[in-house]
């Protein structure tokens, strides 16, 4: 099997194509910030932007003019408040129009999981008393043919590209998860391409020495990218903390949509990658953010 390592400008350029429905999954941790700047810094046009919970990264891909619809379950800024480049362009068509899908949160995992399973779509009951049915034409019923029971469907999700922050990895896209998880490994097996982002490469060995937290195996991955501090603001369990300020502060900023502008400009054009943003950042903000050593007890593999 080939080594799959790219860089992220490599892996961009390879594998994300204007017009896609993209995933850029995680949750609370591990959302990669890094490949969303590469996809405003190549100009990437008329996405798809598919998530659970649309937050900061999804925001400014908004507010670069790289989106055209958003299909989601909630959007806004964890903890703090709404999201202006998503309102901006919802209500004043600014920079360009962008179309809204909204589910629920088991409404988009049901989608994710009837795209893995290769299912034209998923059955559930969480749509029952709710006004998406009327908001939502792809939100259908179906009848039990065991029961007669009258259930909600929705439509499986199967994006062009999903990119998947990971902790580690090897050079074949084996990737390993700890912490949080979220709907990473349905995103991943219902999409056509798959980027992993890891924070470390790690050899083979390494990932066999622990298979259970193997999330998404190398078979279905097609680059591997390294970028350490790549989530930053959230967060990499074992590596950094999320950086709270940054979210409060992305209240001010995004709200005024010259101030947003002159965000994307600093910090996404005018640096070339996240090395450079790193040190934009400043060797203060890194450290106060570095993980502290918790290391969980080790388990017995063997026979």
């Amino acid at each position: 099997m080939k080594n799959k390592i790219l860089t992220m400008k490599e892996a961009v350029e390879q594998y994300v194509q204007d017009g896609d429905a993209i995933v850029i999954e995680g949750f609370t941790h591990l959302i990669c910030f890094a490949a969303g700047h590469e996809i405003i810094r190549q100009k990437k046009k008329d996405l798809v932007a598919c998530r659970l919970t649309p937050d900061l990264i999804y925001d400014q891909l908004i507010a670069a003019g790289c989106v055209r619809k958003v299909v989601f379950s909630w959007a806004g800024n964890p903890g703090i408040g709404p999201l202006y480049g998503l309102r901006r362009a919802v209500e004043n068509d600014y920079p360009r129009k962008v179309e809204i899908e909204e589910y629920t949160h088991f409404g988009m995992v049901a989608r994710f999981i009837a795209g893995a399973s290769k299912l034209p779509f998923m059955h559930l009951r969480t749509f029952s008393g709710s006004s998406l049915l009327q908001k939502n034409k792809n939100i259908k019923t179906i009848k039990c043919p065991y029961t007669d029971e009258v259930l909600t469907t929705v439509p499986a999700l199967n994006p062009e590209v999903a990119i998947i922050h990971v902790q580690r990895a090897d050079a074949l896209g084996n990737a390993q998860i700890w912490g949080l998880m979220g709907v990473q490994r349905e995103a991943a097996f219902a999409s056509q391409r798959i980027i992993i982002v890891a924070e470390e490469l790690v050899e083979k060995e390494v990932i066999r020495s622990d298979p259970n937290r193997t999330l998404i195996p190398g078979m279905i991955v097609n680059a591997v990218v390294v970028e350490p501090f790549g989530a930053h603001p959230s967060y990499a369990q074992g590596y950094y903390d999320r950086d709270n300020q940054f979210y409060v502060d992305w209240y001010q900023v995004s709200k005024n949509r010259e101030s947003m502008e002159r965000y994307i400009s600093d910090w996404i054009f005018g640096v070339s990658g996240r090395r450079e943003y790193q040190e934009k950042l400043g060797l203060d903000t890194i450290k106060k953010l570095n993980a502290k050593e918790q290391f969980s007890v080790p388990v017995n593999y063997g026979f």
